[in-house]
């Protein structure tokens, strides 16, 4: 591979490596290249790039992207999930595709922002509902008191209303 070539490779890894959320390190060792494909479509309908890298050069551009704790990571054969949107999604992607098709791909770790994630972290990420879930979660949280609280002073007026009601009738029955 001539220097240039390297060079936009390197160039291309760091683009990804600064402009992800989060980026998953896998072991593809026993994966065939149909597999891969496979794998590569389920995690594209996720807004999810799945890149088999080399060692030397994915070393090179995480240090200039400010990733380069992430050196350790890279030995033997890896590829890497960047994920541009909701953090969970490559986690969940890669979960589902490991539990599915019994394959040998394994997690290694990964990094979100500039936080280091072990494979345990990553299986969490894994578990965690979308982010919408967790904000209607919120919201339907702070909404349940609000509700309450609207119901109890509303509760005395529709008595006093109903008082009123009755005698109106009353009246109008004389």
């Amino acid at each position: 591979m001539s220097r240039e070539k390297k060079a936009q490779i390197i160039d291309r890894l760091q683009d990804a490596f600064s402009k992800c959320s989060i980026g998953i390190l896998t072991d593809y060792r026993g994966l065939s290249t149909p597999e891969i494909t496979v794998l590569r479509r389920k995690l594209r309908e996720s807004s999810v790039e799945y890149k088999v890298v080399k060692n030397t050069l994915a070393r090179f551009a995480g240090e200039r992207a400010g990733k380069g704790d992430l050196v350790s990571f890279f030995e033997g054969p890896i590829a890497i999930a960047f994920g541009y949107g909701d953090i969970t999604e490559p986690a969940k992607a890669l979960a589902d595709y490991i539990r599915t098709s019994k394959a040998s791909l394994s997690i290694k770790g990964g990094f979100l922002g500039g936080r280091l994630l072990t494979s345990e972290d990553v299986a969490t990420l894994s578990t965690l509902p979308s982010r919408e879930i967790l904000l209607a979660k919120v919201l339907g949280g702070m909404q349940g008191p609000i509700v309450t609280l609207v119901g109890c002073l509303t509760t005395p007026m529709k008595g006093i209303i109903r008082v009123l009601q009755a005698r109106i009738k009353q009246l109008e029955g004389e």
